[in-house]
């Protein structure tokens, strides 16, 4: 898929018709590509140990070569392992990395059981919980920066290395989703990959001050040459 293209793919077997769509909807609705799945996430709430956050910024990924939408900056372009297995599904469970092996990272997994995508959690508003959240992003932090980028959101909402592949639907456990309707959003490349870095990607709610500034990979081929 290139970064021009307009039409989303659903995972292999899902009918857009059969999703609900009104009031809080259920783990069927991230079943989608990862573009369906990231507008879904915009204007969510992530709730992690006695934090909320409202979701206001996003960036999708997608999976292998021989996949449905191949994308070579995603972790699982290079087929399942042990590393990354939990992003092969089944949808709605949580897909956490380091960022330069410093920053722990969160992704909520997309499409089908067997087939990779998830959607990177960039950034949130917090919205309960501030107190806690500003103990562990430390004094620096405003109310702005509690949540704004993905390392920056998992530390607020304690989220760790140990929460991979934890189902983000169990009332039990210590992050949670909770999914309402999809909300428009406006779109641009992602931020810092150096492959794939020309599609519009990342998907943010417009008027929050939370949401991250643009930055290219100096990696990433000049803007116009990376699909």
């Amino acid at each position: 898929m290139n970064s021009s293209c307009d039409e989303y793919r659903l995972a292999p077997g899902v009918d857009v018709n059969t999703r609900r769509s009104i009031g809080t909807v259920v783990r069927e609705s991230l079943a989608v590509d990862p573009l369906h799945a990231a507008h879904q996430l915009l204007g969510s709430l992530v709730i992690g140990r006695g934090v909320e956050g409202m979701i206001v910024e996003v960036e999708a990924y997608g999976g292998p070569e021989d996949g449905p939408w191949p994308d070579a900056a995603a972790h699982s372009f290079r087929g399942p392992g042990p590393r990354n297995s939990v992003m092969f599904g089944p949808p709605g469970m949580l897909y956490t990395y380091r960022s330069h092996g410093i920053h722990v990272c969160a992704n909520v997994v997309c499409a089908t059981d067997g087939v990779a995508g998830a959607v990177l959690l960039r950034a949130a508003a917090i919205v309960a919980g501030v107190d806690t959240a500003r103990v562990r992003r430390g004094d620096r932090a405003t109310s702005t920066t509690l949540a704004r980028g993905p390392g920056n959101l998992c530390s607020a909402l304690g989220i760790t290395m140990d929460d991979n592949g934890i189902d983000l639907f169990d009332p039990a456990a210590p992050i949670r989703l909770a999914l309402g309707d999809a909300r428009a959003g406006q779109k641009g490349p992602r931020v810092g990959v150096s492959k794939a870095a020309d599609r519009p990607w990342r998907m943010w709610l417009p008027g929050h001050t939370e949401v991250s500034s643009y930055r290219r990979s100096p990696r990433a081929p000049a803007p116009g040459e990376s699909d």
